[in-house]
């Protein structure tokens, strides 16, 4: 992922590079073969690396799948922080995961690849969720201190975050699976563009 590699230093990048590389022969691998029939030592050979260096990466193939990946945590969180004090929740969230979507714009294929192989195993579905939960629980705490609510008491904080994940999710489906999509960042400002006019039904032809 060329464009989130070069906003690092050359050795950052060159682990970067080596963990895409393993995340994209595993989702080859798998979609070719099937889970079960895939092993480590599989995709450190696809990848060209050795079997330890995949295990610096990821701690089984299961996460070099649909693993949570830090560094994209750490971009989330960075990029919560430096919207402007005094804008809201949920057009701080709204930007931020707009901001996202542009940068994944270029990688469909790989999240096609993806979501086609956590269709096909089942066992795969439970790691996704936990990948989305991490990401969701950096939007509650970012919404929690701009509105002055606490997590643990509120409704608002939880509420607002599961919904902007489940709109990324929902453009990202789709743009997954049509033919032709717009851009995902358009989908994803339609999808909050829907919410915050209270999900009117679309008119009829």
């Amino acid at each position: 992922m060329k464009n989130v590699i070069e906003t690092v230093g050359r050795r950052e990048r060159k682990k970067l590079e080596t963990r895409f590389a393993l995340r994209r022969a595993a989702l080859r691998l798998v979609a070719e073969n099937g889970l079960d029939r895939v092993t480590v030592a599989d995709i450190a050979d696809a990848a060209d690396v050795s079997v330890r260096t995949f295990f610096n990466h990821f701690p089984c193939k299961e996460d070099a799948l649909v693993g949570a990946d830090l560094h994209r945590l750490q971009k989330l969180r960075a990029a919560l922080t430096e919207q402007p004090s005094d804008r809201g929740p949920i057009a701080a969230l709204r930007a931020v995961i707009i901001e996202l979507a542009a940068k994944l714009s270029d990688y469909r294929e790989d999240l096609i690849a993806e979501m086609r192989v956590v269709q096909a195993n089942p066992a795969l579905r439970a790691r996704e969720m936990s990948e989305f939960a991490q990401y969701e629980r950096e939007l509650v705490a970012e919404v929690a201190r701009r509105s002055g609510t606490d997590p643990a008491r509120d409704l608002y904080p939880l509420l607002t975050a599961r919904v902007a994940v489940s709109a990324f999710r929902a453009a990202l489906t789709l743009w997954c699976t049509i033919e032709n999509p717009p851009e995902l960042s358009n989908l994803v400002g339609e999808a909050f563009d829907l919410l915050a006019q209270g999900l009117p039904p679309p008119r009829s032809a």
